[in-house]
C-alpha cells in the first residue's frame, strides 16, 4: 500500500498484491529469484507530500521478512486523456487552422503563437505585450475541455463569448494554478456576478498539463468548471453581461500584458504578470456544442 501523510494516511493508490517466485532447491545467481518490478498506478493531488509505503502479510511468521526491496523509481504518468467522445476537436495539433490572432483587442501588439508538441503555445512579443488567440467560429451554448500547462509567474485566461475586440466573460489562468485560477469575471465587460474558485490548488498538478472542462448554457448563463475532473462550481449568473445583448462569441486564448511605456491613470499594475521567455499551452482543445 501506498498512502500519503503517514503510515495510516490516505491511500494514493489501489493497493497491490505481490506474489513471491517459488523457492528453488539449487543454488542460485543472486537475484535469479527475485520477483519482477511492481507498479503501483498512483493518484496524488498537487503539492509536496510525504509518502509511506506498506508493506503487510497475515500469514507471516515473526522470524519472517515480509521482503527484500531492492529499490523504488517514480515515474510522471501519461496525462494527455485524449478527446471524449462527442466532442469535435478545435485545435489539429498541427497547425492553427480554424484560429486567428485579434488585431483589435486591447491587450497588446500580436501575441507569439505557435504549434510546438501537438500543442498551441503563447508568450508574449515583444515583452510585456500580449494578445489573443480565437477561433474563427462564434459558440453559444457548449461543453469545453481543454488541457493548459502555464509556466509560473505567467497570467492569462480562457475567454468564451467574446467579440473580436476581446470583450469577453473569463476563465482565470496563472501559472502553478496560483491566484484566481479558475475565477470567473469580465474582460472588458462588467460581470454582475463574478465568481471567485476555491480549492483549486488541492488538485492542481504543478508543472504538468491540467484538465479544464467548461459548460456554458443560457443566455443568462450557468457556468460550471471543472479542472482535473473535479468540480469547482456551478454558478448561475445573474444577467447576460454581454454588450448589446448579443449571447455568443468566439472562444479565445489570453496571453496578459505585463506593462506599458508608461504609467496608465486609473489602471492596475500588471508589470510582474508575466516573466521573460514563459508561455502558456494548450492542447487537446475540443467542444460539444448544445441545444439553444
Amino acid at each position: 500500500e501506498v498512502h500519503l501523510g503517514s503510515v495510516t494516511g490516505p491511500l494514493a493508490g489501489a493497493p497491490v498484491t505481490i506474489i513471491p517466485p517459488a523457492a528453488k532447491a539449487d543454488p542460485v545467481v543472486l537475484g535469479d529469484n527475485l520477483e519482477k518490478p511492481v507498479t503501483v498506478r498512483l493518484n496524488v493531488p498537487g503539492g509536496t507530500h510525504d509518502v509511506y509505503f506498506v508493506f503487510t502479510n497475515a500469514a507471516a511468521k515473526p522470524a519472517e521478512d515480509l521482503l527484500l526491496l531492492t529499490g523504488i523509481e517514480f515515474k510522471p504518468g501519461a496525462r494527455v486523456a485524449g478527446i471524449p467522445a462527442g466532442f469535435t476537436r478545435l485545435f489539429n495539433g498541427r497547425d492553427l487552422t480554424g484560429w486567428h490572432v485579434s488585431r483589435t483587442t486591447h491587450q497588446g501588439t500580436t501575441p507569439d503563437v505557435r504549434v510546438e508538441d501537438s500543442a498551441i503555445v503563447l508568450r508574449q512579443r515583444p515583452y510585456g505585450q500580449g494578445g489573443l488567440l480565437m477561433t474563427d467560429r462564434k459558440f453559444k451554448n457548449f461543453e469545453l475541455v481543454l488541457e493548459a500547462k502555464p509556466d509560473w509567474g505567467t497570467n492569462g485566461g480562457i475567454f468564451f463569448r467574446s467579440s473580436e475586440g476581446g470583450s469577453a466573460y473569463q476563465i482565470e489562468v496563472e501559472g502553478g494554478g496560483t491566484g484566481g485560477t479558475g475565477s470567473l469575471f469580465g474582460e472588458m465587460l462588467a460581470v454582475k456576478t463574478p465568481v471567485q474558485a476555491k480549492g483549486v490548488q488541492s488538485v492542481w498538478r504543478s508543472d504538468d498539463w491540467n484538465a479544464f472542462r467548461i459548460r456554458v448554457e443560457g443566455d443568462a448563463p450557468r457556468v460550471t468548471l471543472w479542472i482535473n475532473d473535479v468540480e469547482i462550481y456551478n454558478a448561475q449568473l445573474g444577467r447576460n453581461d454581454l454588450i448589446g445583448g448579443r449571447t455568443d462569441g468566439m472562444i479565445a486564448l489570453q496571453s496578459h500584458w505585463s506593462s506599458t511605456f508608461e504609467p496608465v491613470a486609473g489602471s492596475f499594475d500588471m508589470s510582474s504578470s508575466w516573466k521573460p521567455g514563459a508561455a502558456h499551452r494548450y492542447r487537446n482543445v475540443a467542444i460539444r456544442e448544445l441545444p439553444q
